[in-house]
């Protein structure tokens, strides 16, 4: 198999401007997924923010990247977009317990890693069809390479040397020991560097991983239509639930009106009784039988009305 030639990376200085260029404030990318004006306003003045004004916030600064990571993990653009949707609504139904958190970023991004690397996924009819891999052919090979990693490895790596996360953090959130995500996170960087040289060097893998995620369109939903979907969602399975719950009860109460209300022991089965003779069909009568009851049929016309007792 034939390795594409690496593009080459841009020089430390053109890197350092492109850094600072992608560095967008908070507001800026709030304004630019669509939050309200009015929640840009009171974030930049830190003035208190309602529950939904700090959910589009949290939405507005986590969620572009989020896609593009989840991206890397999946290597699909509509699971990305998907698992991002689901761990926001997940936080949105869980608000006041993720607004405490120490560090909520953390948690929804913990939560859309685990939606996107669930198996489940395979079983699923519109994720058995291949996706169009990326137009450039460097991309296209790391993103193989990273397919084929173990889903840990590919956590780990993601987490590392793509979000920039130290190594305990990366244990922490990985919900893995610090020497064993150490030896994924080596594992991972050699399986890389066999099949791609030129991504050795961590620092440029690095590169490379942000220059795989932000070449591809992976557009994020607006935060109202995620919490209303969320919402939605709360209720329609709320309501299954209580469905499900009269139906139980409604099956239990029938089962108690129909049960029988004293025990009945059961019939024993039949036993054959032996030295019985079978019964037989009565045959055709004789001939000395038919007179016999030709004579009894006459003398009990002409007898007495009533039979008495003979006297003793």
């Amino acid at each position: 198999m034939t390795q594409s030639p690496a593009t080459p990376l841009p020089p430390p200085k053109k890197r350092r401007r492109l850094r600072e260029s992608r560095s967008l404030t908070q507001a800026q990318v709030a304004a630019r997924v669509g939050v309200a004006r009015e929640t840009v306003h009171a974030w930049e003045g830190g003035a208190a923010l309602t529950p939904a004004q700090a959910f589009d916030a949290l939405y507005a600064y986590c969620a572009p990247a989020l896609v593009r990571q989840a991206y890397l993990l999946t290597g699909r653009r509509e699971l990305a977009r998907e698992s991002v949707e689901r761990a926001f609504q997940l936080a949105w139904q869980r608000w006041p317990e993720v607004a405490r958190d120490r560090d909520p970023a953390g948690w929804v991004r913990a939560t859309t890693y685990e939606y996107a690397l669930s198996p489940w996924h395979r079983f699923r009819r519109r994720h058995r069809q291949p996706e169009p891999p990326p137009a450039d052919a460097s991309a296209r090979a790391l993103l193989d390479v990273l397919l084929e990693l173990p889903p840990p490895y590919r956590r780990t790596l993601v987490l590392y040397d793509g979000v920039g996360l130290d190594l305990p953090e990366t244990a922490a959130e990985t919900e893995a020991s610090t020497p064993a995500t150490a030896n994924r996170l080596l594992h991972a960087r050699e399986a890389i560097a066999a099949r791609l040289p030129a991504l050795a060097d961590p620092e440029e893998l690095h590169w490379r991983l942000a220059d795989l995620a932000s070449t591809e369109r992976l557009g994020a939903a607006r935060p109202t239509a995620v919490r209303t979907g969320g919402e939605r969602r709360t209720r329609l399975w709320t309501r299954a639930a209580i469905a499900s719950t009269v139906a139980l009860m409604a099956t239990t109460a029938l089962t108690l009106r129909t049960v029988p209300t004293h025990y009945e022991p059961p019939v024993p089965r039949g036993e054959a009784v032996r030295g019985v003779p079978p019964r037989v069909a009565p045959g055709p009568l004789s001939q000395g039988e038919l007179e016999l009851r030709e004579r009894l049929r006459k003398a009990t016309a002409s007898g007495p009305a009533k039979l008495r007792p003979a006297p003793r």
